[in-house]
């Protein structure tokens, strides 16, 4: 048969990394992430997969980021089997993030199942539990960067450099097919390249088709070495200090609090920032971290670049949650770094619940936002944001330092494509939203590769792998419909109007407007009950 490749996820969407790569032999996944951001696109991780995990036979995993590695355990609960190959690195980074993804889920369920007794609603289950995280760590293979692996007959990877965050990989992948063998590249997450904490991405070329990421798709960032990311930082640093209050940076716990945290300490011990007390207040991050310090020796450097990072005069590591709740008793000048980084979930929300009302505080943003998520609204420039079904008004100042980014940008991306070449077949761009997508098409044009060649696969659909160009292929129906993935929900609507509604009954002159207002309000519900009553009542 000719081999096909089905986009289960990161399709128009920057999260649930996932692609099924199918053979006459063999089924394999590249990925199986959890997605992340609107609560519609959320739902999705409690469905049953888009696949039979029982056929599944083996998982090639590029790096441990939870968008690209969460949804193991349920794969494995689902009926899977088989192994999962990644780097040694990444293995030891997924045993503390599905640990800590399955107890956040653990947790929440307790509450939301909480809430739904009081609601009379049933009980819902967590997606997984800490048994499953730690029982799926059994069925890790570790694989060396530039050695072959024999995955299933008639499939073999290689994994190179991606650059992107500690143990991340590109993979190369061949397959037989009914016109021979294919060649294939799944970029991963692609680093900047040009980091003292990382390597540069690498890759092969000469390969038949190209899967490759467009986070960063239609933008560029400043190219800064690291003395330049540094004074940027410290800059940053020093608005904080004059403007009287903490300093708060939501942080990825994986990669980005680790540099962070070396360049924090760099520049407060160097005089070039105002020196206080540094607060690392996400148990994951600081599991993440004793990785680091064993792992993160950088060939390229001569050096392990986070040997700093660790608890000391200055820094401390917040691990209880009481040890947390004493932070809210801290005045004056302070940095916090909580997960996550997009805001949608962990400690960094109730920081952000007693700290973005108040005009001497500054929240610091340090990476990709994406849509739907509280980061991507205070990013946007929102006055008024829900946490925990609070509305806080923003008085803080929010910032975005993105030099920390571990995405290349367009000019990035574009130059890693071109060093891939000759790319005989299709190129996919996927982990990217729509726009980042078309920005990098146009790149791409204009670097040379042909319109025909550069395709932007939707959720859930399925290709046909032939040495030339790919074919769009039939498969299970859409799970999203196209475009849908990475657009504010209704959940965010909602949340909008009923902000808009307070407001708009606090600007009121009097009792006398705001009940007008309401009545308004209700009027037009009940004549959308009418009318969508009328119909059903007719049809009986």
């Amino acid at each position: 048969m000719t081999p096909t490749i089905t986009f289960h996820g990161a399709a128009g969407c920057v999260t649930g990394s996932c692609m099924e790569l199918r053979t006459e032999t063999a089924r394999v996944l590249v990925d199986c992430g959890m997605f992340q951001g609107p609560k519609t696109l959320k739902a999705l991780n409690y469905e049953p997969f888009p696949f039979d995990a029982h056929e599944i036979d083996a998982v090639l995993l590029t790096h441990a980021h939870i968008d690209h590695s969460g949804l193991l355990p349920k794969l494995m609960r689902a009926g899977f089997k088989g192994p999962i190959y990644t780097t040694a690195a990444t293995r030891d980074l997924c045993t503390v993030m599905l640990a800590d993804s399955a107890g956040i889920q653990e947790s929440e369920v307790r509450y939301l199942n909480r809430r739904n007794e009081r609601r009379g609603r049933p009980p819902v289950e967590p997606i997984y539990t800490k048994r499953d995280a730690a029982r799926v760590m059994k069925q890790f293979e570790r694989v060396k960067l530039g050695e072959t692996v024999e995955v299933v007959p008639g499939v073999s990877a290689v994994y190179w450099e991606a650059g992107h965050i500690l143990g991340s990989a590109s993979i190369e992948v061949h397959v037989e097919g009914d016109e021979g063998p294919i060649k294939l590249l799944f970029s991963g997450d692609l680093g900047p390249g040009g980091s003292e904490f990382v390597g540069d991405p690498q890759g092969p070329s000469g390969i038949d088709h190209l899967i490759m990421e467009s986070t960063y798709g239609d933008r560029e960032r400043r190219n800064l070495d690291a003395a330049g990311r540094r004074a940027a930082l410290a800059e940053e640093l020093r608005q904080a200090h004059a403007a009287g209050g903490p300093l708060l940076i939501p942080s990825f716990a994986v990669e980005r609090t680790q540099e962070l945290l070396a360049d924090l300490l760099t520049v407060m011990d160097d005089g070039e920032a105002p020196a206080g007390d540094i607060f690392l207040d996400s148990p994951l991050a600081i599991e993440a971290t004793e990785v680091f310090l064993e792992r993160g020796w950088n060939p390229q450097a001569g050096r392990n670049p986070f040997q700093e990072v660790r608890p000391s005069g200055r820094l401390r590591f917040m691990s209880k949650p009481w040890e947390s709740d004493s932070l809210e008793r801290l005045r004056g000048w302070h940095v916090i770094l909580a997960a996550s980084g997009m805001c949608d979930a962990g400690r960094i929300r109730k920081h952000l619940k007693r700290l973005l009302w108040r005009k001497d505080a500054t929240v610091l943003l340090s990476g990709f936002q994406a849509a739907g998520t509280l980061g991507r609204l205070l990013a946007d420039g929102a006055q008024r944001v829900s946490i925990q079904g609070d509305e806080v008004r923003v008085h803080a100042r929010v910032r975005m330092l993105d030099v920390y980014s571990g995405h290349a940008d367009a000019e990035a991306l574009t130059d890693w494509a071109k060093a891939r070449a000759p790319v005989a077949g299709s190129i996919f761009l996927d982990h990217g939203e729509p726009d980042a997508v078309r920005g990098l098409i146009a790149r791409l044009e204009a670097a040379g590769f042909p319109a025909d060649q550069l395709v932007a696969p939707e959720m859930d659909e399925t290709f046909k792998l032939r040495r030339a160009r790919a074919e769009a292929a039939e498969g299970a129906p859409a799970r999203l419909a196209p475009r849908r993935a990475a657009a504010p929900d209704w959940h965010n609507a909602r949340a909008r109007l009923l902000m808009a509604l307070s407001e708009a009954l606090e600007a009121a002159p009097d009792d006398d407007a705001r009940e007008a207002l309401i009545a308004h309000l209700q009027g037009a519900l009940d004549v959308d009950l009418r009318q969508r009553k009328e119909p059903a009542e007719a049809a009986q």
